[in-house]
């Protein structure tokens, strides 16, 4: 067999997938790109990824309207329904912002400003949050909550006062925790050369932070208000206290969630593989001593 450049994969029958170091120098790229993308581009994407997380988490919800299932299995169910919401994104073609978080590796490098990732985020976080909120309209408006005798509503609206209950510190690190296995998918994701390989590479990432209960700031801002809307308008179930489920509430939760999903994927993920494969073996693409600032039009692919 022959031998392949370094860093390169191996495409004998197209079954390989690409190297770390090639999944490195992707991820930079569209760093640029997704920072660069024209505002209303980049906010109409991050809608649909709010959206989409948002119906992983329904799907995740069929799951917890079955109180006949144990905490493993019902975990490791939901978790694996739940990856939906991260295939619609990345498979689709969405701006989610947990997996934006990578972009820091673009501007580890000087390729991007501060200011310009800052922009990136506000725009796809605000977009992801706009997302979700008209999927909380659209699954109330069609009496989903009714599924299984209110199971799926009770069963929501008890997970969501489940993530409010912890003090902000816990909830913080369990954001940290998320977001590194959700940018592993992520990274996972990009070594694929097929769909298939694509959906494969992020299914046990994406099971295991929801088997573990960690925060996702994005799936809470479908999650959160939702039940707050159920609580509202009187679909708390029994034994469950809804006054621990108020406004201020998620954003308790989400405020710290969404600093969590930044240092794990930004620094816990983008920044040690930046740290390898770009900083210590120096990358596949040498670095242009100045990169000329313009607006890259061409769609920033997932994540």
């Amino acid at each position: 067999m022959a031998n392949t450049a370094p860093g390169q994969a191996n495409t004998i029958l197209g079954l390989d997938a690409y190297a770390p170091a090639e999944i490195q120098d992707k991820v930079e790229k569209l760093g640029v790109k997704k920072a660069r993308m024209p505002a209303l581009a980049s906010a109409a994407l991050a809608i649909v990824a709010g959206g989409s997380i948002g119906l992983g988490a329904v799907f995740f919800g069929i799951v917890l309207a079955d109180p006949t299932l144990g905490f493993a299995a019902q975990r490791l169910l939901g978790g694996l329904v739940f990856t939906l919401g991260l295939a619609l994104v990345m498979i689709g073609g969405a701006e989610l912002f947990t997996g934006n978080c990578l972009i820091v590796m673009a501007w580890a490098n000087r390729q991007l400003g501060t200011l310009e990732v800052l922009r990136n985020w506000a725009i796809i976080w605000l977009g992801n949050l706009v997302g979700a909120l008209g999927l909380v309209f659209l699954i109330y408006m069609a009496h989903t909550s009714a599924l299984n005798n209110e199971g799926f509503g009770a069963g929501l609206i008890k997970l969501a006062v489940g993530k409010v209950a912890p003090d902000v510190v816990t909830i913080f690190f369990k954001g940290v925790l998320c977001n590194i296995l959700v940018c592993l998918a992520v990274w996972l994701s990009y070594a694929g050369r097929s769909v298939t390989d694509k959906l494969f590479g992020m299914v046990l990432p994406v099971t295991a932070f929801i088997a573990a209960g960690f925060e996702h700031c994005v799936a809470n801002m479908f999650i959160l208000p939702y039940a707050w809307v159920l609580v509202q308008t009187g679909h708390a179930p029994e034994g469950v206290d809804a006054s621990v489920l108020p406004l201020g509430a998620i954003v308790h939760n989400i405020v710290p969630a969404t600093l969590g999903n930044i240092v794990g994927g930004g620094a816990f993920v983008g920044g040690i593989y930046w740290l390898v494969y770009r900083k210590a073996l120096g990358g596949l693409t040498p670095l242009q001593t100045a990169e000329p600032h313009q607006t890259q039009s061409s769609h920033a692919q997932n994540g």
